[in-house]
């Protein structure tokens, strides 16, 4: 919880701020640098009434598996149990506060803390712990269980809720089936690999992407004759959540690629996806790349992205080495259509405390229901939602 000071500190930003923050298309810069707002951000958001998306069912590949990450500043274990439940915990010794997991995926029925050696089952359960006949009188092992989190599942997909929170359907919205087309609808995916990076940058930063700049950034969408489509766009009120689908075109070669099998499309479904989940997770599907993105905060100015990969169940060995070779390539934080982002989130980061403002301009008069593929109002919808959350007056 935020302390008294630190909530005086916020009531004083948020009363200078308020008068520049009126409407959601414009953005002033402080929202992305000021230190009392991030650490407001860990308790509304991270810790508020959000659906975070933490793991695929494929991280956890059989019972007893378990993966760790964090919400914000909390550190999280998520248990697949013998009885196949999903459960999510603050790892945390309920003793002395102890990070009781370190290890990032693995499978276990049991977690012991190494300090004092208490012991808990992977439903959560305190199951015992040295010296217990001198524990003290008021001592009942059920108030000493792990702080559980609500976790619901999507296609494979699954999400972790700190606070009471509606379903995970009704949060998504229209959305939903979208996510479904990333995950190829059934969810039965394999895990292929993770690429981590950080960017210098705040974490809204990362996420505040659109898709007005991708044929202008990217040199590859060009290169590739990839830019100019339009797609289907869907942006979900009041959230925020936004998505295109579009068709993958074929690449002809144009002398660019020396092996242009990199960009071949070997599988039947040619849907491509790009989801953006508020507060900040991304699904792609482009050609036979299926990535997912988990982002953790570091700081006010630094920002973790994890990208996922996956294949499907029924791929054929050459067919998943394909995939690798097409994700690790394409997608990813260095790929070929992407590696220009690192360094715009380290440009715009750079001038977060110069006193100006962000601002939205391309299509955000239209309603969301008549969105664009080069629009901005799927971010707007989204600063509108986070201006409320955050209590910025209207």
């Amino acid at each position: 919880m935020a302390t008294t000071a630190g909530m005086e500190e916020y009531e004083t930003v948020r009363a200078r701020i308020a008068g520049q923050f009126t409407t959601e298309k414009d953005i002033p810069k402080a929202i992305f640098s000021d230190p009392a707002i991030y650490r407001e951000e860990l308790k509304r958001i991270f810790r508020g009434h959000y659906w975070h998306m933490v793991a695929h069912r494929a991280e956890l590949p059989e019972a007893n598996s378990f993966k760790t990450f964090w919400l914000g500043e909390t550190p999280v274990l998520l248990t697949r149990g013998e009885d196949e439940t999903l459960r999510a915990f603050v790892n945390t010794c309920t003793h002395r506060g102890t990070l009781l997991e370190q290890r990032a995926t693995g499978c276990s029925k049991e977690f012991e803390c190494p300090y004092h050696r208490w012991l808990f089952s992977n439903k959560g359960n305190f199951i015992g712990g040295p010296g217990r006949r001198d524990f003290r009188s008021d001592f009942v092992a059920e108030d000493y269980a792990l702080r559980e989190f609500q976790v619901d599942e999507i296609a494979g997909l699954i999400f972790c809720s700190a606070a009471p929170q509606v379903g995970l359907e009704e949060w998504l919205g229209q959305c939903a089936g979208h996510v479904r087309d990333v995950m190829l609808d059934d969810g039965r995916l394999t895990l292929l690999g993770y690429q981590n990076a950080i960017f210098n940058a705040n974490w809204k930063t990362y996420f505040d992407n659109d898709f007005y700049h991708a044929p202008l950034l990217h040199m590859g969408f060009r290169l590739l004759s990839w830019h100019g489509g339009q797609g289907e766009v869907r942006v979900e009120e009041p959230v925020g959540h936004f998505s295109v689908g579009y068709e993958s075109s074929p690449y002809e070669d144009n002398g660019f690629l020396a092996d242009p099998s990199l960009v071949e499309m070997k599988g039947a479904d040619a849907r491509a996806r790009v989801v953006a989940l508020r507060p900040a997770y991304v699904l792609t599907k482009h050609l036979d790349t299926i990535s997912v993105r988990f982002v953790r905060p570091l700081g006010v100015d630094r920002t973790q992205v994890t990208y996922a990969f996956f294949g499907h169940e029924s791929d054929s060995p050459e067919y998943q080495a394909h995939r690798v070779r097409q994700a690790s390539n394409l997608l990813g934080p260095s790929g070929m259509i992407t590696i220009e982002d690192a360094a715009v989130f380290n440009r715009q980061q750079m001038t977060s405390r110069d006193g100006g403002m962000s601002r939205f301009v391309v299509g955000v008069d239209r309603p969301a229901a008549e969105a664009r593929q080069n629009d901005e109002n799927g971010n707007t919808a989204g600063w509108a939602y986070y201006r409320e959350v955050m209590g910025f007056d209207r």
